[in-house]
């Protein structure tokens, strides 16, 4: 396709993966991010081998697991110690591990990447479009543009997703999260995503995220499950700290020096879908197409592909609807299963249902260890599956870089169909 002038609104990891990759290909790129000043959002989060992909792709491998940290497990298991959950990437393929990394970690290698006909126009909140002609409008009532292509990228509580598609779903989850980072130290776990549960009520998790460009301080990722609308309410820092410890007093522990609740990142959930991905010259990408539940911990990966896809399409085709048409199709194949299955787990670990959450601490590692299950589950939190039984091909030669990564254990082979 020729260069085009594109607008992308948002400048999260979707956002900034798209403006690599479309300016490399030689496009003239605008970007419109409401912040005053650039900066990720959010603590940490476990980049799958999907991700991992991308960023190759992209030339930022290296560095990112030069600041990520190797995850090889994921557990949980609730507050008196019984397992909930036990899964290991290598019973999948012992080449494959998740990379728990830094928001700030990311971003500075996604924004260092983009350097080259960069132009970034900060503090503009973009409140409408035209996507026939092409146009964005910011707070202020100015237009800019017109633009050949505006890839709608704000977020999961997008305001501007209704201007493209009509939603089939768009509604916040009742349950949100508090996070912080916290030095590793003497953390026992590393190389392990652990969780801990007290029904469905209560929820800690922590997750080894690694460095940081400017700070070597290695650091974990604290997670706590709380309901949305107390994000909001006033609480005492004391009662708070109790309530961790009673939960999980190692984390407790973690956090002594954490300012409360000064200390602490709110964030909520939306569960969006839409019929349409795309009207006009405007597509949607990342969470703006489809927001669910981070509990599969997919969010990041799917915005790094989908910007990844997107370029592949422009790649492909001369015209725009059939571009956004295969863009859509190829991502819908993807994503779909991953809404399924976040809409349905999501009660299982972030509700108020006592009897359900009894039934998961009992029934949930069992059944994820029966034959062939357990394979269809390791697919699922590695990002590697594609509808109900396909498989989301990773490059041969990007297999090899895992692999020499992460070395399998003296006489522990791949699996042959993995």
């Amino acid at each position: 396709m020729k260069p085009l002038r594109i607008a992308i609104v948002g400048y999260g990891t979707g956002g900034q993966a798209a403006a690599v990759l479309l300016s490399r290909d030689g496009h003239h790129v605008e970007v419109f991010e409401q912040a005053d000043e650039l900066g990720p959002v959010g603590a940490g989060f476990l980049l799958q081998p999907t991700g991992m992909e991308v960023l190759w792709r992209l030339g930022l491998l290296d560095a990112a697991l030069a600041h990520g940290a190797r995850v090889h497990r994921l557990f949980g298991e609730t507050h008196d110690g019984r397992a909930v959950m036990d899964m290991r990437y290598r019973e999948l393929d012992r080449g494959l591990f998740g990379l728990g990394m830094q928001r700030g970690a990311l971003f500075g290698l996604l924004d260092a990447a983009w350097q080259e006909g960069r132009r970034i126009h900060c503090g503009r909140r973009i409140v409408g479009i035209d996507a026939e002609r092409g146009v964005v409008r910011d707070q202020d009532g100015i237009e800019h543009g017109a633009f050949d292509l505006l890839v709608v990228a704000d977020g999961a509580a997008s305001k501007l997703r209704g201007e493209v598609g009509t939603a089939a779903l768009d509604r916040p989850y009742p349950w949100g999260a508090q996070w912080c980072l916290v030095p590793r130290g003497a953390w026992a776990h590393v190389g392990e995503l652990r969780q801990r549960y007290v029904g469905a009520r209560r929820m800690a998790g922590m997750l080894p995220v690694g460095t940081r460009p400017g700070d070597d301080t290695p650091r974990m990722s604290f997670f706590w499950s709380v309901p949305a609308a107390s994000l909001q309410a006033e609480y005492d820092a004391a009662r708070w700290r109790a309530d961790v410890a009673a939960v999980w007093p190692e984390a407790a522990d973690m956090l002594r020096d954490t300012a409360v609740p000064e200390g602490l990142a709110k964030a909520r959930y939306r569960d969006a879908s839409h019929r349409r991905w795309h009207r006009g010259r405007a597509v949607l990408l990342g969470d703006a197409a489809h927001a669910m539940s981070p509990q599969l911990g997919q969010g990041a990966n799917m915005a790094l592909i989908d910007a990844l896809v997107l370029r592949d399409a422009l790649r492909t085709h001369d015209e725009l609807a059939p571009a956004f048409a295969s863009y859509e199709r190829a991502r819908r194949e993807h994503v779909a299963i991953y809404h399924f299955w976040s809409r349905w787990l999501t009660p299982l670990f972030q509700s108020e249902l006592d009897t359900l959450a009894a039934l998961r601490d009992r029934l949930f590692n069992p059944l994820t260890r029966m034959p062939g299950g357990r394979r269809q589950v390791l697919r699922v939190l590695t990002g590697t599956r594609r509808g109900w039984l396909g498989v989301w091909p990773l490059d041969p030669d990007f297999r090899d870089v895992l692999d020499a990564q992460a070395p399998a254990p003296a006489g522990d082979a791949r699996p042959a169909s993995a």
